[in-house]
Formats: structure tokens, C-alpha cells, sequence
């Protein structure tokens, strides 16, 4: 008996990276539509914590060193970069809800490339970022924010990418080991941990303690600097180049943490 030859069956995906991705990302905002409760944390909350804080926290532009005598100035880049941050946030709830139903493992076991599925989640959170620059920024403009240029609209679109990209990875990360909707509480303290422990409410100037160090090593602060410097002193190299480092270091320990946890599926 002779063997019979010919070529090795090729193990390559029948469909092309580039389709999947964009059709999970359009998946991602339809779902925003037939989902009333995804759209608030990106377009309402943003907007409730800068009139919350702006009204709470107004006599901190009193303080010697503060930045600026507008207190908008100070909580309407915040605003953004945080509904960005919600916008990575729902990613994990899109993919907690696909595991529980089983919706994931077709997924899975479709001929495609794998890694188009966390490409497509991570790609629609970024969308969902910029989000908040049509709703924050106009009504933040509108009671009496400066505006910060075309620079600086540009740069605080770009720390809302980077903060999307961060938290979705870690919410992709902890849901697939998890495979809940329950791990959505875990991915929410990881967010607002490091929102909070920053330079988000006040500067790191009139800061103390153990809130003042670690506000300082917080990786989120140097994006918040490079988010608000059109709204400041203006745009600077000096200011952009630490969010930028920051931003790449976040998503590549993250980018780890997510690949790992996909493997485990």
C-alpha cells in the first residue's frame, strides 16, 4: 500500500481578519441601541459627574496654584476620558452577556482568525469614546468652558482612545477568566480606582498622604495631563509625551493580561 500524497490541509481562516472586525464592531454600537442601559454610562454619566463636580468642587479654583480660575476647564476633559472609560467597560459587559449565552463559542469555533474578536471589541470601544466629545464637550462649552483648540480637542480625543483601550483590555482580561456578568463588579473597581486615586477631582499639588503618592505613580494621571492641556497652559511636547508613555505601557501589560485570558477559552 503506498500512501497517498498531496498538500497539507491548510490551517489558515476562511474568512479575512479585516470583515470580522469591522462586523464586530458594528455589532458593538447596534448593541448600544437595543441595550437603553449601555448608553448612559457613556453619554449621561459624563455629563452628571462634570455638573456634580463642577458644582461641588467650584472653590478649589481658590486654591493658590490651581491651574485655572474656571472650574470647567479643570472637569470637562475629565468628564470625557471617564465616559471613554466606561465606553472600554462595555466591552466587557457585551462579552460577559455573548459567554453566558453561548453566543462566544460559535464565535469561537467560526473559521476565522481569533484574534479579530478582541481587535473588533477593543476597536468599538474606541468609537464609544469619542462619544463624549458630542455631549460633554458642547454642554461643558455652552456653561462656560474655554474652548481648547483644535489641538486640543484632538488630544483629549486621543487620551479618551488610550483610556478605552486600557479598560477594555482589562475588562476583556478579567471576563475571560471569569465568564460572568458578576465579574462586571471587579472590572468597575479597577476603573474607578484609578480614576479616583489620580489628579482627577483636584492637582496633585494640594494633595497629601498616601492619596498624594499614589496620585503620583498613577498611570492615569499623565493622561489626564495630556487631556487637559488645551483647556490650561495649552499644548505642550513637555505634557503630551508622559501621557503617551503611559498610555503605551497600560495597554501592553493589559494586552498580556487580555491575551492570557483568551487562551484559557
Amino acid at each position: 500500500m503506498t500512501a497517498t500524497t498531496g498538500a497539507p490541509p491548510t490551517t489558515e481562516p476562511a474568512v479575512a481578519m479585516g470583515p470580522v472586525v469591522v462586523a464586530i464592531i458594528r455589532r458593538a454600537l447596534v448593541a448600544i441601541t437595543r441595550v437603553p442601559s449601555a448608553i448612559g454610562p457613556i453619554l449621561i454619566m459624563p455629563i452628571f459627574f462634570m455638573v456634580a463636580f463642577a458644582g461641588s468642587y467650584s472653590a478649589i479654583a481658590d486654591l493658590p496654584g490651581f491651574p485655572t480660575d474656571n472650574v470647567l476647564d479643570w472637569f470637562v476633559p475629565y468628564a470625557c476620558v471617564q465616559g471613554a472609560a466606561f465606553g472600554g467597560m462595555g466591552v466587557g459587559f457585551t462579552t460577559a452577556r455573548d459567554l453566558e449565552s453561548g453566543f462566544y463559542d460559535r464565535l469561537l469555533l467560526a473559521p476565522i482568525n481569533r484574534t479579530a474578536l478582541v481587535v473588533g471589541a477593543i476597536g468599538g470601544s474606541i468609537i464609544r469614546s469619542t462619544f463624549p466629545l458630542f455631549t460633554a464637550l458642547p454642554l461643558g462649552l455652552v456653561l462656560g468652558a474655554d474652548w481648547p483648540g483644535i489641538p486640543g480637542v484632538l488630544l483629549l480625543a486621543l487620551a479618551g482612545a488610550c483610556m478605552a483601550i486600557f479598560t477594555s483590555l482589562w475588562a476583556l482580561g478579567i471576563v475571560y477568566r471569569m465568564k460572568t456578568q458578576r465579574a462586571m463588579g471587579l472590572v468597575q473597581v479597577g476603573i474607578f480606582s484609578s480614576l479616583f486615586l489620580s489628579i482627577g477631582q483636584v492637582p496633585l499639588s494640594v494633595m497629601e498622604g498616601w492619596l498624594h503618592d499614589a496620585a503620583r505613580v498613577n498611570p492615569t494621571t499623565n493622561i489626564l495631563r495630556m487631556a487637559r492641556q488645551g483647556f490650561l497652559d495649552g499644548v505642550t511636547w513637555d505634557l503630551t509625551w508622559p501621557g503617551l508613555v503611559a498610555s503605551i505601557v497600560l495597554i501592553s501589560v493589559l494586552s498580556v493580561f487580555a491575551a492570557t485570558g483568551f487562551r484559557k477559552l
